[in-house]
């Protein structure tokens, strides 16, 4: 006897593997990249259990894969990404020169200007980005007094 199976059940494997597929790809990136569309998978695999036809499961998964990722992810990333990294400029920051310095979490970072303007030693920075060993700042404050600058 051999084994067959009817376009519903193959249907009904295939969004289980992409759902399987799609929530293990974001379990390794953590990027908010494929979970959106687990979820379209998730919604086409239930119609395709109720045996809705085929045009309505897909239509399903583009439908809310598009929504989650037009409307839940700018929501998503404005609230988890908190990667934004707050220090002073241990030494001027000089991009023409060459040189700049900042403390973030007690170790020394080269550093330049975002906009390739001078940043004054002192200077409360925001961190947008690294790049190799270079750490790329802009100014959120004016210089803070002598001292000690803050480690955020």
């Amino acid at each position: 006897m051999p084994f067959s199976l009817d376009a519903g059940s193959l249907m009904q494997i295939l969004w289980l593997v992409l759902l399987i597929i799609f929530a293990a790809s974001e379990a390794v990136t953590v990027g908010l990249t494929s979970i959106w569309f687990a979820a379209g998978a998730l919604v086409a695999l239930l119609a395709a259990l109720l045996g809705g036809p085929m045009w309505v499961q897909i239509t399903l998964f583009l439908a809310v894969s598009l929504l989650c990722l037009a409307v839940v992810r700018p929501l998503a990333k404005r609230h988890l990404n908190n990667k934004v990294e707050r220090t002073n400029a241990t030494e001027d920051i000089d991009n023409i020169h060459g040189k700049g310095a900042v403390v973030i979490r007690g170790m020394a970072w080269s550093a330049r200007s975002q906009d390739g303007g001078p940043i004054a030693a002192g200077t409360l920075v925001r961190v947008l980005r690294i790049e190799g060993v270079k750490v790329f700042v802009e100014p959120t404050a004016a210089p803070v007094s002598a001292g000690e600058p803050k480690n955020w």
